[in-house]
């Protein structure tokens, strides 16, 4: 069988069990936590529009505003 049908198949598998791990060991503000990512330089500020890009396309995707 084709692998991607079956990792589309399996949601527990692959990008959502990733995010759903990320999810319960997040804590704290995420606002805070990625200025604090700026500030320091770990994220440069072309790497959080491309995140926030991102963001808005998966917000989209799944019927968000």
């Amino acid at each position: 069988m084709n692998p991607l049908y079956n990792s589309m198949s399996q949601p527990q598998n692959g990008l959502l069990q990733r995010f759903q791990q990320f999810q319960q060991m997040f804590r704290g503000d995420p606002k805070q936590q990625v200025q604090q990512l700026l500030n320091s330089g770990k994220v440069s500020q072309a790497q959080y529009n491309q995140a926030v890009q991102m963001a808005n396309q998966l917000q989209r995707m799944m019927g968000g505003k």
